[in-house]
C-alpha cells in the first residue's frame, strides 16, 4: 500500500487547530518580548513558533504546509439573513 501525504481533511490534526496554536505561539512570543521575560523564554517560544510550520511540512509536505500558512477562506457574503427565496418574499412589505 502506497503512502500518501495527509490532505487537510486527512491530517491527524486539523489544520485550522494547528494554525490557531501557531498564531498563539507567535502572539506569546511577541508578548514575551515586549515584556522583558527573560532571553531563554522568549527564545523557546520563538523555537517553538518555527518548529511548527517545520513539523508539519515534514508530516504532509508542502502541500500541508501551504494550507498552514494560507489565511482560510472566507464564507462567500451572501445577502439577507440566508432566508429562502419564499421566506423573503413573506417578510417584503
Amino acid at each position: 500500500m502506497p503512502a500518501t501525504a495527509p490532505t487537510p481533511q486527512t491530517a491527524l490534526v486539523p489544520v485550522a487547530r494547528t494554525r490557531v496554536k501557531l498564531l498563539v505561539f507567535i502572539a506569546l512570543t511577541g508578548l514575551a518580548w515586549f515584556a522583558g521575560l527573560p532571553g531563554p523564554t522568549v527564545a523557546a517560544l520563538a523555537l517553538t513558533s518555527l518548529a511548527i510550520p517545520l513539523a508539519v511540512a515534514v508530516a504532509g509536505g508542502g502541500g500541508l504546509l501551504r494550507d498552514l500558512l494560507r489565511a482560510p477562506a472566507r464564507p462567500a457574503a451572501g445577502r439577507g439573513l440566508g432566508h429562502t427565496a419564499e421566506q423573503g418574499e413573506r417578510f417584503v412589505t
